[in-house]
Protein backbone atom coordinates (compact mmCIF):
# COMPACT_ATOMS: atom_id res chain seq x y z
CA UNK A 1 0.00 0.00 0.00
CA UNK A 2 1.15 4.08 -0.11
CA UNK A 3 0.21 5.48 3.22
CA UNK A 4 0.71 8.68 4.31
CA UNK A 5 0.79 9.50 7.84
CA UNK A 6 0.17 13.72 8.43
CA UNK A 7 1.88 15.40 11.45
CA UNK A 8 5.53 13.36 12.30
CA UNK A 9 5.55 13.83 16.04
CA UNK A 10 6.35 11.74 19.17
CA UNK A 11 3.55 9.43 18.02
CA UNK A 12 3.24 10.03 13.96
CA UNK A 13 6.39 9.04 12.93
CA UNK A 14 6.99 6.06 15.03
CA UNK A 15 3.52 5.18 12.96
CA UNK A 16 4.88 6.16 9.98
CA UNK A 17 7.95 4.08 10.37
CA UNK A 18 5.86 0.87 11.64
CA UNK A 19 4.04 0.97 8.28
CA UNK A 20 7.16 1.32 6.61
CA UNK A 21 9.09 -1.31 8.32
CA UNK A 22 5.84 -3.80 7.60
CA UNK A 23 6.66 -3.29 4.33
CA UNK A 24 4.49 -0.22 2.92
CA UNK A 25 5.34 2.81 1.29
CA UNK A 26 5.65 6.07 3.45
CA UNK A 27 5.66 9.61 3.08
CA UNK A 28 5.24 11.50 6.14
CA UNK A 29 3.74 15.38 6.39
CA UNK A 30 5.04 17.57 8.84
CA UNK A 31 4.07 21.32 8.83
CA UNK A 32 7.91 21.72 10.23
CA UNK A 33 10.93 21.93 7.66
CA UNK A 34 13.60 20.75 10.28
CA UNK A 35 11.28 17.52 10.77
CA UNK A 36 11.11 17.25 7.44
CA UNK A 37 15.06 17.26 6.40
CA UNK A 38 15.87 15.29 9.84
CA UNK A 39 13.82 12.28 8.88
CA UNK A 40 14.89 12.75 4.88
CA UNK A 41 18.49 12.23 6.16
CA UNK A 42 17.32 9.17 8.73
CA UNK A 43 17.94 10.91 11.96
CA UNK A 44 15.02 11.17 14.26
CA UNK A 45 14.58 14.38 15.56
CA UNK A 46 13.86 13.73 19.36
CA UNK A 47 15.49 11.52 21.32
CA UNK A 48 13.87 8.95 23.56
CA UNK A 49 11.51 6.58 21.36
CA UNK A 50 13.36 2.71 21.53
CA UNK A 51 14.30 1.93 18.17
CA UNK A 52 13.47 4.33 16.56
CA UNK A 53 16.95 5.63 15.30
CA UNK A 54 17.96 2.24 13.93
CA UNK A 55 14.65 1.74 12.18
CA UNK A 56 15.04 5.31 10.52
CA UNK A 57 17.99 4.43 9.34
CA UNK A 58 17.49 1.03 7.34
CA UNK A 59 13.91 2.61 5.93
CA UNK A 60 15.13 6.05 4.74
CA UNK A 61 18.16 4.87 2.40
CA UNK A 62 15.80 2.27 1.44
CA UNK A 63 12.99 4.05 -0.16
CA UNK A 64 10.58 2.97 2.36
CA UNK A 65 9.74 6.21 3.76
CA UNK A 66 10.31 10.10 2.82
CA UNK A 67 9.01 13.33 4.54
CA UNK A 68 7.77 16.49 3.20
CA UNK A 69 5.72 19.50 4.39
CA UNK A 70 3.63 19.18 0.85
CA UNK A 71 0.32 17.46 1.05
CA UNK A 72 0.07 17.66 -2.46
CA UNK A 73 3.24 14.95 -2.82
CA UNK A 74 1.89 12.61 -0.13
CA UNK A 75 -1.99 12.52 -0.03
CA UNK A 76 -3.38 12.00 -3.21
CA UNK A 77 -3.16 8.48 -4.67
CA UNK A 78 -2.68 7.09 -0.94
CA UNK A 79 -4.87 3.95 0.01
CA UNK A 80 -4.40 5.24 3.51
CA UNK A 81 -4.24 8.40 5.09
CA UNK A 82 -3.79 8.65 9.10
CA UNK A 83 -3.78 11.68 10.73
CA UNK A 84 -2.16 12.56 14.49
CA UNK A 85 -2.04 15.87 14.26
CA UNK A 86 -1.87 17.46 18.20
CA UNK A 87 -5.52 18.69 19.95
CA UNK A 88 -5.07 21.10 22.44
CA UNK A 89 -7.10 22.46 25.33
CA UNK A 90 -7.62 26.02 25.90
CA UNK A 91 -6.23 26.56 29.57
CA UNK A 92 -8.28 29.11 30.43
CA UNK A 93 -11.82 27.45 29.22
CA UNK A 94 -10.68 23.60 29.34
CA UNK A 95 -12.44 23.55 25.71
CA UNK A 96 -10.54 22.02 22.96
CA UNK A 97 -8.74 24.34 20.16
CA UNK A 98 -9.49 22.23 16.90
CA UNK A 99 -6.75 25.29 15.00
CA UNK A 100 -4.02 22.87 14.01
CA UNK A 101 -6.70 20.39 13.65
CA UNK A 102 -9.09 21.95 11.31
CA UNK A 103 -5.65 23.19 9.00
CA UNK A 104 -4.88 19.97 8.58
CA UNK A 105 -7.95 18.26 7.48
CA UNK A 106 -8.62 21.35 5.19
CA UNK A 107 -5.16 20.17 3.54
CA UNK A 108 -5.56 16.96 3.71
CA UNK A 109 -9.29 17.18 2.25
CA UNK A 110 -7.69 19.73 -0.91
CA UNK A 111 -5.78 16.71 -2.50
CA UNK A 112 -7.92 13.76 -1.29
CA UNK A 113 -8.81 11.11 -3.84
CA UNK A 114 -11.40 8.60 -4.16
CA UNK A 115 -10.43 5.20 -2.56
CA UNK A 116 -9.09 6.36 0.57
CA UNK A 117 -9.30 5.60 3.64
CA UNK A 118 -8.65 8.04 6.39
CA UNK A 119 -8.04 7.26 9.73
CA UNK A 120 -8.03 9.84 12.85
CA UNK A 121 -5.82 8.70 15.40
CA UNK A 122 -5.59 11.93 17.66
CA UNK A 123 -7.89 11.99 20.88
CA UNK A 124 -10.93 13.35 20.04
CA UNK A 125 -14.20 14.16 22.24
CA UNK A 126 -17.24 11.97 21.65
CA UNK A 127 -18.79 12.84 17.96
CA UNK A 128 -15.93 14.84 16.39
CA UNK A 129 -15.21 11.90 13.70
CA UNK A 130 -18.45 11.81 12.25
CA UNK A 131 -19.59 15.57 13.17
CA UNK A 132 -16.63 17.81 12.63
CA UNK A 133 -14.46 15.94 10.01
CA UNK A 134 -17.06 14.26 7.32
CA UNK A 135 -18.52 17.54 6.97
CA UNK A 136 -15.56 19.02 6.27
CA UNK A 137 -13.92 16.92 4.38
CA UNK A 138 -16.60 16.42 2.16
CA UNK A 139 -16.98 19.75 2.04
CA UNK A 140 -13.49 20.39 0.73
CA UNK A 141 -12.67 17.75 -1.02
CA UNK A 142 -16.16 17.30 -2.90
CA UNK A 143 -16.32 13.57 -2.68
CA UNK A 144 -19.03 12.06 -0.20
CA UNK A 145 -17.82 9.76 2.77
CA UNK A 146 -18.93 5.80 2.40
CA UNK A 147 -18.80 6.25 -1.71
CA UNK A 148 -15.81 7.91 -1.96
CA UNK A 149 -13.61 7.48 0.60
CA UNK A 150 -13.64 5.77 4.16
CA UNK A 151 -13.36 8.10 7.54
CA UNK A 152 -12.22 6.40 10.73
CA UNK A 153 -11.43 6.52 14.23
CA UNK A 154 -8.71 4.70 15.58
CA UNK A 155 -6.82 5.75 18.95
CA UNK A 156 -4.00 5.85 19.59
CA UNK A 157 -2.96 3.99 23.09
CA UNK A 158 0.94 4.11 23.20
CA UNK A 159 3.33 5.77 25.38
CA UNK A 160 6.13 7.83 23.97
CA UNK A 161 9.79 5.74 24.37
CA UNK A 162 8.17 2.63 23.56
CA UNK A 163 5.53 2.86 20.90
CA UNK A 164 7.01 -0.19 18.86
CA UNK A 165 6.27 -2.90 22.00
CA UNK A 166 2.97 -0.87 22.40
CA UNK A 167 1.53 -1.14 19.01
CA UNK A 168 2.20 -5.07 19.36
CA UNK A 169 0.44 -5.23 22.88
CA UNK A 170 -2.49 -3.34 22.55
CA UNK A 171 -5.58 -4.01 20.72
CA UNK A 172 -6.06 -1.62 17.65
CA UNK A 173 -9.75 0.00 17.95
CA UNK A 174 -11.43 1.40 14.86
CA UNK A 175 -14.74 2.81 14.98
CA UNK A 176 -16.34 3.32 11.43
CA UNK A 177 -18.84 5.53 9.92
CA UNK A 178 -20.12 2.84 8.47
CA UNK A 179 -19.99 -1.11 8.50
CA UNK A 180 -17.39 -0.86 4.99
CA UNK A 181 -15.56 1.96 6.70
CA UNK A 182 -15.25 -0.45 9.67
CA UNK A 183 -13.82 -3.09 7.45
CA UNK A 184 -11.59 -1.60 5.44
CA UNK A 185 -9.71 0.53 8.49
CA UNK A 186 -9.48 -3.54 10.13
CA UNK A 187 -8.33 -4.92 6.77
CA UNK A 188 -5.49 -2.00 6.70
CA UNK A 189 -4.33 -2.05 10.06
CA UNK A 190 -4.06 -6.00 10.13
CA UNK A 191 -1.68 -5.73 7.37
CA UNK A 192 0.49 -2.77 8.99
CA UNK A 193 0.45 -3.78 12.83
CA UNK A 194 1.61 -7.39 14.59
CA UNK A 195 0.04 -8.43 17.81
CA UNK A 196 1.14 -10.25 20.79
CA UNK A 197 -0.47 -13.13 22.30
CA UNK A 198 -2.54 -11.93 25.28
CA UNK A 199 -4.07 -14.74 27.09
CA UNK A 200 -5.09 -12.27 29.51
CA UNK A 201 -8.24 -11.18 27.28
CA UNK A 202 -11.50 -11.88 27.02
CA UNK A 203 -10.64 -12.20 22.93
CA UNK A 204 -7.86 -12.42 20.39
CA UNK A 205 -5.47 -9.36 20.64
CA UNK A 206 -5.53 -7.57 17.22
CA UNK A 207 -7.85 -5.59 15.99
CA UNK A 208 -10.75 -4.73 17.90
CA UNK A 209 -14.27 -3.42 16.01
CA UNK A 210 -15.86 -0.84 18.18
CA UNK A 211 -19.15 -0.59 16.34
CA UNK A 212 -19.04 2.94 15.69
CA UNK A 213 -16.54 5.83 15.37
CA UNK A 214 -18.43 7.25 18.82
CA UNK A 215 -17.85 4.18 20.52
CA UNK A 216 -13.96 4.08 19.41
CA UNK A 217 -13.58 7.93 20.68
CA UNK A 218 -15.26 7.19 24.14
CA UNK A 219 -12.90 4.20 24.32
CA UNK A 220 -10.25 6.16 24.11
CA UNK A 221 -11.38 8.89 26.61
CA UNK A 222 -12.99 6.57 29.37
CA UNK A 223 -9.20 4.59 29.79
CA UNK A 224 -7.33 7.32 30.12
CA UNK A 225 -9.95 9.72 32.42
CA UNK A 226 -10.23 6.02 34.47
CA UNK A 227 -6.60 7.06 35.15
CA UNK A 228 -7.03 10.51 36.13
CA UNK A 229 -10.06 10.05 38.50
CA UNK A 230 -8.26 7.29 40.45
CA UNK A 231 -5.68 9.17 41.37
CA UNK A 232 -7.51 11.52 42.13
CA UNK A 233 -9.36 9.22 44.51
CA UNK A 234 -5.63 8.53 45.56
CA UNK A 235 -4.53 12.14 46.29
CA UNK A 236 -7.73 12.38 48.24
CA UNK A 237 -6.86 9.64 50.56
CA UNK A 238 -3.48 10.53 50.72
CA UNK A 239 -4.18 13.84 52.15
CA UNK A 240 -6.37 12.64 54.86
CA UNK A 241 -3.76 10.12 55.57
CA UNK A 242 -1.44 13.41 56.08
CA UNK A 243 -3.60 14.62 58.44
CA UNK A 244 -4.65 11.70 60.58
CA UNK A 245 -0.87 10.47 60.48
CA UNK A 246 -1.58 7.27 58.75
CA UNK A 247 1.04 6.09 55.44
CA UNK A 248 -1.44 5.67 52.42
CA UNK A 249 1.29 4.23 50.59
CA UNK A 250 0.85 0.77 53.15
CA UNK A 251 -2.64 0.98 52.84
CA UNK A 252 -2.53 1.35 49.03
CA UNK A 253 -0.11 -1.80 49.28
CA UNK A 254 -2.92 -3.93 51.67
CA UNK A 255 -5.90 -2.83 49.41
CA UNK A 256 -4.35 -3.94 45.79
CA UNK A 257 -3.24 -7.61 47.42
CA UNK A 258 -6.92 -7.71 46.63
CA UNK A 259 -7.32 -8.57 43.38
CA UNK A 260 -10.90 -6.04 42.77
CA UNK A 261 -8.69 -3.03 44.04
CA UNK A 262 -6.26 -1.24 41.40
CA UNK A 263 -5.65 1.87 43.30
CA UNK A 264 -3.34 4.14 41.47
CA UNK A 265 0.00 6.40 43.43
CA UNK A 266 -0.89 9.62 44.85
CA UNK A 267 1.56 12.54 43.70
CA UNK A 268 2.31 16.04 43.37
CA UNK A 269 1.04 16.53 39.63
CA UNK A 270 -0.61 14.28 37.18
CA UNK A 271 1.54 15.88 33.31
CA UNK A 272 2.20 14.96 29.71
CA UNK A 273 0.22 15.12 26.75
CA UNK A 274 -2.80 12.68 27.59
CA UNK A 275 -4.07 12.13 31.23
CA UNK A 276 -4.55 15.65 32.33
CA UNK A 277 -5.89 16.27 29.05
CA UNK A 278 -8.19 13.80 27.68
CA UNK A 279 -10.59 13.80 30.44
CA UNK A 280 -11.05 17.68 29.40
CA UNK A 281 -12.17 16.67 26.23
CA UNK A 282 -14.50 14.10 27.99
CA UNK A 283 -15.98 16.99 29.98
CA UNK A 284 -16.37 18.96 26.74
CA UNK A 285 -19.33 16.71 25.59
CA UNK A 286 -20.37 15.47 28.95
CA UNK A 287 -20.79 18.28 31.42
CA UNK A 288 -22.81 16.39 34.20
CA UNK A 289 -20.02 14.43 34.84
CA UNK A 290 -19.07 15.75 38.26
CA UNK A 291 -17.24 13.04 39.21
CA UNK A 292 -14.59 13.28 36.56
CA UNK A 293 -14.42 17.12 36.92
CA UNK A 294 -13.80 16.60 40.72
CA UNK A 295 -11.06 14.14 40.21
CA UNK A 296 -9.43 16.97 37.59
CA UNK A 297 -10.21 19.59 39.87
CA UNK A 298 -8.94 17.74 43.33
CA UNK A 299 -5.09 16.43 40.80
CA UNK A 300 -4.68 20.34 39.24
CA UNK A 301 -4.61 21.52 43.43
CA UNK A 302 -2.02 19.22 44.34
CA UNK A 303 1.21 21.32 43.61
CA UNK A 304 -0.65 23.85 45.29
CA UNK A 305 -1.29 21.50 48.31
CA UNK A 306 2.68 20.53 48.29
CA UNK A 307 3.97 24.06 48.80
CA UNK A 308 1.01 24.20 51.71
CA UNK A 309 2.93 21.62 53.35
CA UNK A 310 6.02 23.27 53.07
CA UNK A 311 4.71 26.45 54.54
CA UNK A 312 3.28 24.61 57.26
CA UNK A 313 6.46 23.30 58.54
CA UNK A 314 8.51 26.32 57.43
CA UNK A 315 6.14 29.54 58.43
CA UNK A 316 7.02 32.17 55.86
CA UNK A 317 8.16 31.03 52.60
CA UNK A 318 9.05 34.66 51.83
CA UNK A 319 12.53 35.02 50.63
CA UNK A 320 13.86 31.57 50.82
CA UNK A 321 15.77 29.74 48.19
CA UNK A 322 13.19 27.38 47.22
CA UNK A 323 13.98 24.80 44.40
CA UNK A 324 11.59 22.35 42.46
CA UNK A 325 13.10 18.64 41.39
CA UNK A 326 11.82 18.15 38.25
CA UNK A 327 10.52 20.30 35.18
CA UNK A 328 9.90 17.13 33.43
CA UNK A 329 5.97 15.55 34.05
CA UNK A 330 7.36 12.22 34.80
CA UNK A 331 10.53 11.05 35.77
CA UNK A 332 12.97 9.40 32.63
CA UNK A 333 11.11 11.37 30.06
CA UNK A 334 12.37 15.51 28.52
CA UNK A 335 8.65 16.47 28.15
CA UNK A 336 7.17 19.42 29.77
CA UNK A 337 3.23 19.43 28.76
CA UNK A 338 1.48 20.22 31.40
CA UNK A 339 3.62 19.49 33.96
CA UNK A 340 3.66 20.00 37.79
CA UNK A 341 6.55 21.97 37.83
CA UNK A 342 4.76 24.87 36.16
CA UNK A 343 2.06 25.06 39.24
CA UNK A 344 4.76 24.51 42.13
CA UNK A 345 6.59 27.51 41.07
CA UNK A 346 3.95 29.60 41.08
CA UNK A 347 2.94 28.60 44.19
CA UNK A 348 6.23 29.41 46.05
CA UNK A 349 6.43 32.47 44.07
CA UNK A 350 2.99 33.32 45.21
CA UNK A 351 4.61 33.50 49.10
CA UNK A 352 7.80 35.15 47.98
CA UNK A 353 10.11 32.34 47.68
CA UNK A 354 13.10 32.70 45.86
CA UNK A 355 12.63 29.63 42.89
CA UNK A 356 15.14 28.15 40.93
CA UNK A 357 14.77 24.65 38.72
CA UNK A 358 16.61 21.24 38.76
CA UNK A 359 16.35 19.03 36.22
CA UNK A 360 18.98 16.01 35.00
CA UNK A 361 17.49 15.71 31.80
CA UNK A 362 17.61 19.99 30.91
CA UNK A 363 20.36 21.90 29.83
CA UNK A 364 21.04 25.25 31.69
CA UNK A 365 19.98 26.78 28.56
CA UNK A 366 16.60 25.06 28.28
CA UNK A 367 15.95 25.93 32.20
CA UNK A 368 16.04 29.25 31.51
CA UNK A 369 14.94 29.39 28.18
CA UNK A 370 11.59 28.09 30.13
CA UNK A 371 11.69 31.19 32.38
CA UNK A 372 13.49 29.47 35.43
CA UNK A 373 16.99 30.21 37.35
CA UNK A 374 18.62 27.06 36.98
CA UNK A 375 19.63 25.14 40.32
CA UNK A 376 22.64 22.76 40.39
CA UNK A 377 23.27 20.31 43.01
CA UNK A 378 25.42 20.93 45.72
CA UNK A 379 24.46 24.89 45.85
CA UNK A 380 22.45 26.01 49.12
CA UNK A 381 19.13 25.62 48.87
CA UNK A 382 16.20 26.25 52.37
CA UNK A 383 13.41 24.13 50.72
CA UNK A 384 13.24 21.67 48.49
CA UNK A 385 9.79 20.00 46.36
CA UNK A 386 10.69 17.19 44.56
CA UNK A 387 8.34 17.26 41.13
CA UNK A 388 9.53 14.50 38.98
CA UNK A 389 10.41 10.95 39.84
CA UNK A 390 13.80 11.03 37.79
CA UNK A 391 16.20 7.85 38.72
CA UNK A 392 18.92 10.08 39.28
CA UNK A 393 16.58 11.38 42.45
CA UNK A 394 16.55 8.89 44.17
CA UNK A 395 19.55 8.65 45.81
CA UNK A 396 19.65 12.43 47.01
CA UNK A 397 21.17 12.88 50.29
CA UNK A 398 20.88 16.43 52.10
CA UNK A 399 24.58 16.44 51.63
CA UNK A 400 23.08 17.26 47.73
CA UNK A 401 21.59 20.43 49.17
CA UNK A 402 23.16 21.84 51.43
CA UNK A 403 21.39 23.81 54.28
CA UNK A 404 17.82 22.03 53.34
CA UNK A 405 15.33 22.93 56.04
CA UNK A 406 12.72 20.60 54.58
CA UNK A 407 12.72 18.51 51.35
CA UNK A 408 8.56 17.74 50.29
CA UNK A 409 8.99 14.55 48.20
CA UNK A 410 6.09 14.89 45.98
CA UNK A 411 6.59 11.51 44.43
CA UNK A 412 7.83 9.48 47.64
CA UNK A 413 10.77 7.63 45.70
CA UNK A 414 13.79 9.34 47.98
CA UNK A 415 14.83 6.93 50.84
CA UNK A 416 13.80 8.19 54.47
CA UNK A 417 16.59 6.80 56.38
CA UNK A 418 19.03 9.06 54.09
CA UNK A 419 17.36 12.16 55.31
CA UNK A 420 17.73 11.16 59.10
CA UNK A 421 18.17 14.42 60.89
CA UNK A 422 16.61 16.50 58.00
CA UNK A 423 13.03 16.99 58.08
CA UNK A 424 11.50 15.05 55.09
CA UNK A 425 8.13 14.85 53.99
CA UNK A 426 6.40 12.65 51.25
CA UNK A 427 2.67 13.12 50.01
CA UNK A 428 0.61 10.33 51.48
CA UNK A 429 3.19 9.04 53.85
CA UNK A 430 1.95 10.93 57.23
CA UNK A 431 3.23 13.74 59.13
Amino acid sequence: MRIAVVALGKIGLPLAVQFADAGHEVVGVDVQQSVVDLVNAGTEPFPGEAHLQEKLAELVPAGRLRATTDYAQAVPGADAVVLVVPLFVDEATGRPDFGWMDAATRSLGEHLTPGTLVSYETTLPVGTTRGRWRPMLEEVSGLTEGEDFHLVFSPERVLTGRVFADLRRYPKLVGGLSEAGAARAAEFYEAVLSFDERPDLARANGVWDMGSAEAAEMAKLAETTYRDVNIGLANQFAVFADKAGIDVYAVIEACNSQPYSHIHRPGIAVGGHCIPVYPRLYLSTDPDASIVRTAREHNAAMPGYAVDRAAELLGDLSGLRAVVLGAAYRGGVKETAFSGVFATVAALRERGAAVSVHDPMYTDAELTALGWEPYHLGEPADVAILQADHADYRGLTPADLPGLRLLVDGRHITDPAAWAGTPRIAIGAGR
